[in-house]
């Protein structure tokens, strides 16, 4: 089984910013790619950043030049750093992992994490 616990979530300022983490735990071969993902009241989920192990990166239009994506591949961890805030980026977040379980079969498997809550107040 695989765990992805999210930390860093919480209450800021407009024009703060916040450092979310991502960090997957259990047995697994490799995980090609790690994205975020949030949800805000009322409406449906949203893509915000994806990596994969090999370093790309990618973000959605709303949060490009603001947030930053890394990936610790060592340590199965993702950081989000979240700088200028908005009120519109409050939203519960929500850290997702495509793993490869085998070195021997390439089928990926999806896994989320329980969701940190960020609150941008203006």
């Amino acid at each position: 089984q695989v765990q992805l616990v999210e930390s860093g979530g919480g209450l800021v300022q407009a024009g703060g910013s916040l450092r979310l983490s991502c960090a997957a735990s259990g047995s697994f071969f490799s995980i090609p790619s790690m994205a975020w993902y949030r949800q805000a009241p009322g409406k449906e989920r949203e893509l915000v950043a994806t990596s994969t192990s090999g370093g790309t990166t990618d973000y959605a239009d709303s949060v490009k030049g603001r947030f930053t994506l890394s990936r610790d591949n060592a340590k199965n961890t993702s950081l989000l750093l979240m700088n200028s805030l908005k009120s519109e980026d409050t939203a519960v977040y929500y850290c997702k992992a495509l793993v490869r379980k085998s070195i021997t079969f390439t089928a990926l498997y999806q896994y989320w994490g329980q969701g940190t809550q960020v609150t941008v107040s203006s």
